[in-house]
């Protein structure tokens, strides 16, 4: 019935905002809870959230969820705080909400960009709009994986690998990543590391995990971990061996994905908010997500506020500054390297 109103309500296929995905969450966060909304006793909605201390609530997997919101068969309307209420929440924190979400949309402090890849027309139509866009770009990845083959053996790519020994050296090259950038390692959270064994062993066609490697001289040089519905492939965790990077096994490896998904019938590959130079080389267009929070008057409410929005507010403050974000990934990546010497 999930599926259905998504259905109805023609929203895209997001495995984020699949039932699967809740599930999986559910079975490595004991605080996640889904609400069931009924009119007459049927379902005509469905709220996934994780519930925490006072009543704090937050987006299902946030952190790690590239779209957000509740499943609401279209006309339903509904007070945001009375949701809550309903719920025993005192707040509900979203870092990706989807468009779409009249209830909690007038609580966003953010509108977001977060690029996509339309592959609806095939790849070949693609590769002519990245061509006419930007020749150079095409041209320079193509030359690298020859001159990968070249130099280091042949180039292979699987598309949906079942390969755990390349999805480790995955999981090492993304906390090396987030470490050498000063950033949190998601791969060093324990629940995040199980959400994706779980995702990964799912047969689901609406919400499974997709390894993809690419291979020179049957070593794994690059792989992307992502979720996959029939129509929309979500990028995830991508990350690559920087013994190779002169090479750009990244790009080269985002390519073939690209083929390969579209032959695989992918209309739509979302490639999650947030800046990235190849996000702006590769994408056709931006869709809107959304930051903010719902609170309510309540003591809960309160301590949601004190705690969390002055240091939100402080990363608006500098993301919609480019000279202070490069400044603050400057510092970021230098705290990096010093934590690792």
């Amino acid at each position: 019935m999930w599926r259905e109103i998504r259905t109805e309500s023609r929203a895209p296929s997001n495995p984020f905002l699949d039932p699967v995905f809740t599930t999986a969450v559910g079975q490595v966060r004991p605080s996640a809870r889904v609400a069931v909304l009924q009119d007459d006793g049927t379902p005509v909605g469905f709220f996934p959230y994780e519930r925490g201390p006072l009543g704090q609530g937050r987006a299902i997997g946030l952190g790690v969820s590239d779209s957000q919101g509740a499943v609401l068969r279209p006309g339903i309307r509904l007070d945001a705080h009375e949701l809550l209420r309903a719920c025993a929440l005192s707040s509900w924190e979203f870092d990706n909400l989807e468009t779409g979400q009249g209830v909690f949309l007038p609580h966003a402090v953010e509108e977001l960009a977060s690029p996509v890849v339309d592959l609806g027309e095939g790849f070949e139509r693609y590769t002519e709009r990245l061509r006419a866009r930007s020749a150079s770009f095409l041209r320079q990845t193509r030359a690298k994986e020859r001159k990968l083959a070249r130099q280091v053996g042949e180039v292979r790519f699987v598309y949906d690998a079942r390969d755990p020994e390349a999805l480790r050296a995955l999981m090492e090259w993304k906390s090396a990543q987030y470490r050498r950038t000063g950033r949190r390692d998601r791969f060093a959270q324990e629940w995040i590391v199980r959400l994706v064994g779980l995702l990964g062993e799912s047969e689901e066609p609406e919400c499974r995990g997709v390894l993809s490697v690419l291979y020179a001289a049957d070593r794994p040089v690059a792989a992307h971990f992502g979720l996959c519905s029939r129509t929309v492939l979500s990028w995830w965790f991508p990350a690559y061996d920087r013994g190779y990077a002169r090479y750009s096994p990244g790009l080269v490896l985002q390519l073939r994905m690209l083929e390969a998904a579209a032959a695989a019938g992918v209309e739509t590959v979302d490639l999650g908010s947030g800046p990235a130079r190849y996000k702006e080389s590769l994408k056709t267009r931006d869709v809107p997500v959304y930051e903010g929070v719902v609170v309510r008057p309540v003591p809960g409410g309160a301590a949601h506020w004190l705690g969390r929005e002055p240091a939100r507010a402080a990363r608006r403050f500098v993301r919609n500054r480019p000279l202070l974000a490069r400044a603050a990934a400057r510092t970021l990546a230098e705290a990096g390297r010093l934590r690792d010497r």
